[in-house]
């Protein structure tokens, strides 16, 4: 079991735990909101089983038919997650349309409290994680696990002042409001996800200048290499792709630039064993 799936198992278990005190807390409760945001949290157990296949899948090695392995697969799959996030945000603002107005009990609020401390801790472990093992998967479970904090934010604040609803009327639509704010946020992530994701699957190329310097320097370290020509790094799921132009001795021999072409590989590789699939273009160098 690789670091990843550890990572999304421990996510799948935390939010199955939370997902079933929100809604039974919100059920007893008559909180319509903590049910909505528990429900959301169920969604997430969804993902986390999407994120699971996605994950395996983007690492199988390369075939015949996929000479450049199966890293897009990773970004599919958070598309079709981002999908599912659309979905529930939706439903949570129907809901909150047209549910029943109630005043939830206070003890909810205890609850919320406890809810929007594990979800921000379980967020910033997937993001955290996510950035580490270089996983978009992880990254992006991770901000939807954020989205549900400002969610959970947003129903105690609700659950606090739908209690002076037993005084004034106006507060009863408090938890209604909620809902509709939660189910917006919920979107929004959506939104942004499959935006991000459909972008990588058009091939995004890596724009972090000290990665492609320290790339760079590792090639540069071969005295036969007269100059960078072009270097474009780009992420494919779980792996890089560099794609890189170099100049030599218009005079070396075949076997020799060869030779050096299979060492520069070596060394990137060596550099970071994420970039697994590299292909260098020999120029004749023609300067003076």
């Amino acid at each position: 079991m690789n670091k990843v799936t550890k990572v999304i198992i421990i996510s799948f278990l935390t939010n199955i735990s939370l997902s079933v005190m929100q809604i039974i807390a919100g059920i007893l409760g008559r909180a319509g909101a903590i049910v909505a945001d528990g429900i959301h949290s169920l969604s997430d157990t969804t993902t986390d089983i999407f994120a699971l296949i996605g994950s395996k899948i983007s690492r199988k090695p390369a075939d015949y038919k996929h000479p450049l392995g199966h890293g897009k697969a990773e970004y599919i799959t958070c598309a079709f997650i981002s999908l599912v996030v659309l979905f529930m945000g939706i439903m949570v603002i129907y809901n909150g349309i047209f549910d029943k107005r109630s005043i939830p009990n206070s003890y909810v609020a205890i609850v919320t409290v406890i809810t929007i401390i594990i979800k921000y801790i379980l967020s910033q472990f997937l993001i955290n994680r996510g950035k580490k093992y270089q996983s978009n998967i992880l990254v992006a479970s991770g901000t939807e696990s954020f989205s549900d904090v400002l969610s959970s934010v947003v129903v105690l604040v609700s659950v606090l002042l739908s209690q002076l609803g037993h005084y004034y009327y106006i507060f009863t639509y408090a938890d209604a409001l909620a809902m509709i704010i939660v189910g917006a946020l919920i979107i929004k992530i959506g939104i942004k996800l499959l935006i991000e994701n459909i972008s990588n699957l058009m091939d995004t190329r890596v724009t972090d200048i000290n990665y492609i310097n320290e790339i760079k320097k590792v090639v540069s370290n071969f005295k036969e290499i007269e100059n960078i020509d072009n270097l474009i790094i780009l992420k494919e799921g779980p792996f890089y792709k560099v794609d890189l132009e170099v100049s030599l001795n218009k005079n070396m021999k075949l076997i020799n630039v060869h030779n050096i072409l299979e060492e520069i590989e070596d060394k990137i590789r060596e550099y970071d064993n994420n970039i697994q699939y590299i292909i260098i273009h020999p120029n004749p160098y023609k300067g003076d």
